[in-house]
């Protein structure tokens, strides 16, 4: 498969170094930052999902409806839509968008969150109903007849969807960092995703994921999606000055209480902000260009490690990325649109004429931690 681009389409101005609390959707924004994704050459926009935040589904759909070829991810968390009017919802949207829907499963990492849209199912349960969910889908995806359904989680009798996704499944995503994720994710999703981590422990993780897809007697592999928020700029120095004067502002915002939920006070619950706030402890910067300080400064909620540098330096630790078996990278910035389009015009062609010349073989490209590995010896397959 081709290496692809995903970023955010963000529903109005308000952004984290410049929060704007209670903005409403600004249709006219939406559709330009989505045109633009368009039209720099992003395959994706992924569209979060948050327990107070807008409705995924409807801005996916708005989007669609701007857009020609991006192809839309609806995050979903199975407790929020039982899986026979997910099943109807997403296939609709993909007859809508002429097969550009994508769907990507939040089994659920914070406790609090859950609770706050009635979800009190203990980790494994979270996990152990998503695999359920996944499975109805693709039943409800496929199946010509009514079927009946007796589960853990979920009961139903002869039901059968009449809305068939244009290309006959949806692709699913499945992201996360725990043993239960990787079960879940390895076995049965098209796309898992993972945070940005140092190459030698993304690396470990994907063998991980590879290994679970085996175990299920997959003949195929997910896609694996590696997920960073890139300060770049002309040169190396504009970078790093830039980097630390974004730091600044998400201090500052998290100081005032102006950042997002969960970004100060306690420890995270979720595996993956666990690990990336123990590398964040090992060192500011992993690999090439890694930056982590970014990561501590919002108690690593979401996606927050930085690659840090030149367009070229960026294009490079992205390149490095690829060539460990990442082929779907999403990038987005601080200062959203900004950000989306400096990297539209200077950071994805770079990484393009590097995956060509990859392919033309006047490039044999080794990663930064196979690299360092062959030096130490680190490197177990």
């Amino acid at each position: 498969m081709p290496t692809e681009f995903i970023s955010l389409a963000f529903p109005n101005e308000s952004n984290e170094l410049k929060p704007i609390p209670g903005a409403p959707i600004d249709p006219d924004y939406l559709a330009r930052y989505a045109r633009n994704l368009d039209d720099y050459g992003y395959n994706y926009t992924l569209q979060p999902y948050d327990s107070g935040g807008f409705d995924p589904f409807t801005t996916a759909s708005f989007i669609a409806a701007n857009t020609k070829n991006l192809k839309v991810i609806v995050a979903l968390r199975p407790n929020t839509l039982y899986p026979t009017v997910a099943a109807k919802a997403l296939a609709t949207l993909d007859q809508l968008s002429k097969g550009r829907a994508v769907v990507h499963f939040i089994a659920g990492g914070n406790d609090a969150e859950q609770a706050k849209e009635g979800d009190f199912l203990l980790k494994g349960q979270r996990y152990s109903r998503l695999e359920e969910y996944i499975h109805i889908l693709k039943r409800a995806w496929e199946s010509t007849e009514p079927f009946d359904w007796s589960g853990e989680h979920y009961y139903f009798k002869q039901f059968q969807s009449r809305v068939r996704p244009v290309n006959g499944t949806i692709p699913i995503s499945v992201g996360g960092s725990s043993d239960e994720a990787y079960r879940v994710g390895g076995s049965l999703a098209d796309i898992f995703g993972l945070w940005g981590e140092p190459l030698k422990e993304t690396k470990e993780q994907i063998d991980r994921i590879y290994a679970e897809a085996e175990k299920a007697g997959r003949k195929d592999r997910p896609r694996i999606w590696v997920t960073f928020r890139p300060i770049t700029s002309e040169t190396d120095d504009l970078a790093w000055a830039k980097a630390h004067r974004t730091l600044d502002a998400l201090k500052s915002n998290v100081g005032a209480g102006k950042g997002k939920p969960g970004q100060a006070g306690a420890p995270p619950q979720n595996a993956g902000s666990q690990r990336l706030l123990d590398i964040a402890s090992r060192g500011e910067v992993q690999d090439r260009a890694l930056w982590y300080p970014t990561v501590t400064a919002t108690n690593a909620r979401g996606a927050s490690t930085a690659l840090v540098g030149s367009w070229e330096t960026v294009a490079e630790s992205i390149l490095d990325y690829v060539d460990l078996g990442c082929d779907l990278i999403s990038i987005r910035g601080y200062d959203n649109l900004t950000d989306m389009i400096d990297y539209g015009r200077h950071v994805l062609p770079r990484v393009r004429e590097g995956i060509a010349a990859r392919e033309n073989g006047t490039v044999v490209a080794k990663p930064e931690a196979v690299k360092k590995g062959e030096a130490n010896n680190l490197t177990d397959g």
